[in-house]
């Protein structure tokens, strides 16, 4: 690898919206190798059943307008 054009890979501590912490290492400048994550598996509605829940409830409001009788 050619020196001086990499960025610094350092240990950086990943803390989850629930609270639980991932040790990992990364590039992200992150202050005093810290990351606070306001998004992920646990509260993002594509993980959660409650995309599927909007999902299904669109396809049946869809069909209820294609095929209403007047």
């Amino acid at each position: 690898m050619k020196k001086g054009i990499h960025p610094d890979y350092k240990e950086v501590t990943v803390i989850l919206s629930d609270g639980s912490e991932i040790k990992t290492r990364s590039t992200l400048d992150a202050k005093e190798g810290v990351y606070k994550s306001e998004v992920d598996s646990k509260n993002h509605p594509f993980y959660n059943k409650d995309q599927k829940i909007k999902k299904k409830a669109d396809r049946i409001d869809r069909f209820n307008r294609r095929y209403k009788k007047d």
